[in-house]
């Protein structure tokens, strides 16, 4: 039985399974795409995904200092770290995960092994779409619903507020 057994073990010891993914981690910050297999695509996106949340900005400078620390013991290279916090962290500032796609590429012919693309998603040019959507806020969700008279008022308040604001300076020019 493999109850509680989530993680894909990729055929690998634990220090060589953290080594693997530490280094393809560090590629795709470093070339924003790359191609390997599927199940190895797969267990990149759980591993690198939290590693680009922790990126996000803080207003804190030893929080900071202590996510460079945390993301360099995983990654254990510092050109890597410097990208993801100085080019990927701002890009992806605004998007609240799914940082990352996986495109499926058909079999590789040598030993019918799946192959997939795996790529940063704010980094790819082809769709533009998501490219302009990267640089605004996201909009924040609501979790419950606002009740009708509570919108209504205040619609109505928003509404009495903006001829009372005009009203002054129509009345200063017309004075002068």
């Amino acid at each position: 039985m493999r109850h509680g057994d989530k993680i894909n073990n990729l055929g690998r010891k634990k220090a060589h399974r953290e080594a693997l993914l530490a280094n393809l981690a560090s590629q795709l910050i470093t070339h924003k795409r790359i191609v390997t297999t599927l199940a190895k695509a797969k267990a990149l996106r759980t591993y690198v995904e939290p590693l680009i949340t922790k990126t996000k900005k803080s207003d804190d400078k030893e929080t900071i200092m202590h996510q460079h620390r945390v993301v360099f013991s995983y990654l254990q290279d510092k050109s890597a770290v410097k990208e993801l916090f100085t080019v990927i962290g701002p890009k992806v500032a605004g998007r609240p995960g799914g940082y990352t796609r996986i495109l499926k590429l058909g079999i590789r012919p040598g030993d019918n092994a799946e192959k997939a693309m795996i790529e940063l998603v704010d980094f790819n040019e082809i769709y533009g779409k998501t490219v302009a959507k990267a640089e605004e806020p996201a909009k924040k969700t609501r979790r419950s619903r606002a009740k009708k008279t509570e919108v209504a008022a205040e619609e109505a308040q928003v509404v009495a507020e903006t001829p009372a604001a005009e009203a002054p300076a129509t009345e200063e020019k017309t004075a002068e």
